[in-house]
């Protein structure tokens, strides 16, 4: 477990504004306790100092992970967001989309958002900004970009595409699913 790099760090805050803006001072100045981001192998994980003194105990080859995991690095340098930091994004999102309830279980089995699901938006999001997708009820079902800004929105047919998923609640039982397929073949070779 180490601390990010000025690049990582700059890489990682980036992308991260892209979901919640200036809002990014409300995860790092807590009033509760301090909370750092500290990267274990290739992932960024968040956690609270006590925890991170604790981690600090357990070899490298040992952790496995420490906190929550709010994505990982790919071998380009890139960041990729992950699920698991879906609560932080909600909590702190600057633009969101309502799905009603029939685009919902389309929407978690990973595909995009078509206009004739959206319920609301919020006001002003522009085009390819990130977006928190919720239910009705508040509910938050994973994130993505916006493919069409709220005015160009307005004026698309029912099937066009709003918000391209890049992460939804069900992809955690799909990536089950597909190991354990792959794991079935493996045996049978």
């Amino acid at each position: 477990m180490r601390l990010l790099t000025d690049e990582e760090t700059k890489v990682f805050f980036t992308k991260l504004s892209e979901y919640i803006g200036p809002n990014i001072k409300f995860l790092i100045d807590r009033t509760d306790e301090p909370h750092v981001f500290r990267l274990v192998k290739d992932r960024v994980y968040y956690m609270s100092e006590s925890i991170m003194k604790q981690a600090q105990n357990i070899g490298r080859d040992q952790l496995m992970h420490a906190g929550t995991c709010f994505g990982k690095f790919t071998k380009g340098g890139k960041f990729r967001l992950s699920i698991t930091c879906l609560d932080y994004l909600a909590k702190f999102a600057k633009n969101k989309v309502w799905l009603k309830p029939q685009g919902e279980q389309s929407y978690c089995y990973g595909n995009h958002v078509i206009k004739a699901h959206v319920g609301r938006m919020t006001e002003n999001i522009v085009q390819y900004a990130g977006v928190v997708i919720f239910s009705m009820n508040d509910m938050p079902l994973g994130f993505g970009i916006a493919a069409r800004g709220t005015l160009q929105a307005k004026d698309m047919d029912p099937t066009g595409v709003v918000v391209f998923n890049q992460s939804d609640v069900g992809e955690y039982l799909r990536n089950e699913d597909e190991e354990r397929s792959a794991a079935q073949q493996n045996q049978q070779q």
